[in-house]
């Protein structure tokens, strides 16, 4: 379902606070300038509300975010809490992730989260997936050579479709979860880091439907080590 425009979203937008970068494309290769710190920075896209970029920033200070969400009206709500919670290390970006090549440089970006994107289950529009393979080679250019890609997901066929687009790319996986949560009889918590789970809204709602959670890491750096 789609959320309708809010009036006054884009007003809002244009008098909100510092968290929200306006031109992000003068910080290219900068992105440390944007925040008081010199420091690794994570990216999001498509942090909703931003339940999920919000908990990661309150709980490593030490780490700068980056945010980029498509939709005025819930960005708007995620900068909102963002405010809120009087966070410094987190900033917003209202645009598409095809631009991420004019905001970010090369292996710029420590680590990459995709949590619950457009599984898109048409197969003529399997280009638009996030986890399709021209993305993830347009990612392995901004990601460093250590860093890896966060995945979660409720959708199995998003999730499989992700798994045979790495596999094409002989990319390395670990952490593999069809169950992250243990929702299922038979789940579990599976890896090292379940203490350090942040989760999004959607994440909530599902988990409370008694559905799986889908999660994998994936490492870029074949593609990276390509001429």
């Amino acid at each position: 379902m789609r959320m309708r425009k809010k009036p006054g979203t884009e007003d809002k937008l244009a008098v909100i606070g510092d968290l929200l970068v306006r031109k992000p494309e003068e910080l290219k290769g900068h992105w440390r300038r944007a925040f008081s710190a010199e420091q690794p920075v994570h990216l999001e896209l498509g942090c909703g509300k931003g339940q999920f970029i919000t908990g990661l920033a309150a709980r490593h200070p030490g780490i700068s975010f980056v945010a980029v969400e498509i939709k005025g009206e819930v960005i708007l709500q995620a900068i909102e809490r963002a405010e809120a919670m009087g966070l410094t290390n987190v900033r917003f970006i209202h645009g598409n992730v095809r631009h991420l090549h004019e905001w970010f440089a090369e292996d710029e970006v420590s680590h990459l989260y995709l949590n619950f994107s457009d599984p898109w289950p048409k197969g003529r529009h399997d280009k638009r997936r996030l986890t399709h393979h021209r993305f993830l080679k347009s990612y392995s250019r901004i990601l460093t050579a250590s860093g890896w890609v966060h995945v979660k997901t409720d959708n199995r066929d998003l999730f499989e479709f992700t798994l045979n687009q790495c596999l094409d790319l002989d990319l390395k996986l670990k952490n593999i979860s069809l169950d992250l949560h243990g929702i299922l009889p038979r789940g579990k918590y599976e890896r090292s880091v379940q203490e350090d789970i942040v989760t999004t809204e959607y994440e909530d709602r599902f988990t409370r439907m008694g559905l799986p959670i889908y999660y994998a890491e994936i490492s870029l750096r074949p593609i990276k080590a390509k001429p």
